[in-house]
């Protein structure tokens, strides 16, 4: 099996927690998390372009977006069944969708967590 690699924004409290708990759900260590903010010399994209979303490779191919969550909800047995549920275009568009909703709020979300943090 392929290890997927998944880009992540270390410097992101919302991030940080989420890697940390897919991390938990990888007991089979199919994911090499990469952590942008550190500089990691194996980013494919520009740096700023990973950091505006959410990047992941799988097969070789470059993933964006919630194209990039479902390739990870696919690496974790507990979360495959939405992983391939958003294999059908009308689902991964409305994944997309939601995900770009998430984007418009992240910046505040992400202020409340390093406030409460």
């Amino acid at each position: 099996m392929t290890q997927l690699l998944v880009w992540y924004d270390g410097g992101c409290p919302l991030c940080r927690r989420e890697i940390a708990l897919m991390r938990r759900l990888d007991r089979r260590g199919a994911i090499r998390f990469i952590d942008v903010d550190k500089g990691d010399a194996t980013c494919p994209i520009d740096r700023d372009a990973l950091l505006a979303r959410f990047h992941a490779s799988e097969d070789g191919r470059l993933l964006s977006g919630a194209a990039a969550f479902a390739a990870m909800w696919r690496a974790i047995p507990l979360l495959r069944p939405i992983g391939l549920a958003a294999r059908i275009p009308v689902v991964l568009a409305a994944l997309e969708g939601a995900y770009r909703l998430f984007l418009r709020v992240r910046p505040r979300l992400q202020f409340l967590a390093r406030k409460w943090g």
